[in-house]
């Protein structure tokens, strides 16, 4: 008994569609576009980005790249372009649409394409799926280099598109195109809280020659007091020495690397090994300051304040760090971190950093840090509102990865 043909839809439809969807060859839906800029016409020369799409070649690049254009393609709006240039992103190149508001001119190394049949926003869409990756895959020239990938244009226009009537295809676009913008918006409030907390960072904190921040909370008018990092300290200790490879994995205790600091202000547990240690290394507490003084950057600062036993073992750090204990009584530990990571001393730690493409700082340097601190509840105060501040931008940042997870979902399952 023959088997019956399986059904052409995609795994997730708008209720109410049922039919078939049908498949049409990219040449049968549209043309591709030969008109250059015999004229010399003057228009703005554009880039096909896999990440941004169609941009201002010259604003992309901040730059002119382009001298003569006379060989280039006219671009119009809504027009299609392929380029061949691969990425980590677009593994055969990004096919993406011109949604500036203006015609623009495109190098001939692409190849542009204009819709006669179809819905531009719901193809616009489909080329940012995966789902013509395998016809790329299976007819791409063995000869192609290894930046670009080579495909005839005969065959390119061979590509085929599953499709369905108009209604459906309106609805997929628009719900993405819904979706984007609203990922567009998160975007745009995330950068604005960024921006606010580097804002913040630069003016509750005092520069290097200032005794009182720009901006400052009320009830508060003293100087604030200056003290080298070894002065208000109680506590410093190094990181694990003249352990081998037989060490790790193992063990009743685990270690922090320069991982858990980059970029953090609070140290994270990702990745944290287990470790064989003897009694006479230091153990890291709650509320130390963990600094890194070999790593891509020079010299991080983050603090441990939240996993340090969470699971009855002891932590410790690997020798690519140390640790302070801030002397509770003077500084406070968040205040201290965020003060550390601040502009101001940023640029004063850079200038001791030493190495090119890893970066390596001394302890001593580090501890010899001027430090300028006010009283204990104002650090408080400043501490709080920068925290308040990051739990907006992890929150934010939540919020766009969840969208984002949709958006990809949807690009995988509402096309075939």
């Amino acid at each position: 008994m023959d088997k019956k043909p399986e059904k052409l839809v995609p795994e997730v439809r708008f209720k109410g569609f049922t039919d078939d969807w049908e498949q049409h060859k990219l040449g049968e839906i549209s043309f591709k576009v030969n008109t250059k800029n015999k004229e010399n016409l003057t228009l703005p020369v554009l880039s096909n980005s896999a990440e941004y799409g169609i941009v201002n070649q010259e604003d992309y690049f901040d730059k002119k790249i382009a001298n003569r254009t006379d060989n280039y393609y006219i671009v119009k709006h809504n027009d299609f372009v392929y380029n061949p240039r691969i990425s980590k992103k677009a593994p055969y190149g990004p096919i993406r649409r011109n949604t500036l508001d203006t015609k623009g001119l495109m190098s001939p190394l692409y190849y542009v394409f204009r819709i006669n049949d179809g819905n531009y926003i719901y193809l616009d869409y489909y080329f940012k799926s995966s789902k013509w990756y395998k016809f790329m895959y299976q007819n791409g020239d063995s000869g192609a280099r290894s930046d670009r990938f080579a495909i005839k244009d005969k065959i390119f226009q061979m590509m085929p598109i599953s499709m369905p009537n108009t209604k459906e295809q309106n609805k997929i676009g628009q719900l993405i195109q819904t979706l984007q913008k609203l990922i567009d918006l998160q975007q745009r409030k995330l950068r604005q809280l960024k921006q606010l907390k580097k804002a913040m960072l630069q003016q509750l904190f005092v520069s290097k020659n200032s005794k009182q921040p720009v901006l400052r909370f009320e009830n508060f008018d003293s100087d604030w007091r200056q003290h080298s990092l070894e002065d208000i300290s109680a506590k410093t200790y190094s990181g694990l020495t003249g352990k081998s490879k037989d060490d790790f994995g193992h063990g009743k205790a685990r270690y922090i690397t320069y991982l858990n600091v980059h970029n953090n202000e609070v140290a994270v547990s990702d990745g944290v090994e287990q470790i064989e240690v003897d009694s006479k290394q230091n153990k890291v507490l709650k509320g130390d300051l963990l600094f890194t003084i070999s790593s891509e950057v020079p010299s991080e600062v983050a603090l441990n304040s939240v996993w340090s036993s969470e699971d009855g073992t002891d932590i410790y750090l690997n020798s690519f760090c140390f640790g302070i204990r801030p002397k509770s009584n003077y500084v406070n530990s968040f205040f201290l971190t965020y003060y550390l990571r601040s502009p101001q001393m940023r640029k004063l730690i850079y200038p001791l950093a030493q190495g090119i493409s890893r970066f390596n700082i001394s302890k001593r340097s580090i501890l010899a840090l001027k430090i300028n601190t006010p009283v204990l509840p104002e650090q408080i105060s400043i501490y709080k509102v920068l925290m308040h501040i990051d739990n907006l931008i992890t929150h934010q940042q939540n919020k766009l990865t969840q969208l984002t997870t949709l958006k990809k979902y949807l690009l995988q399952n509402l096309f075939i």
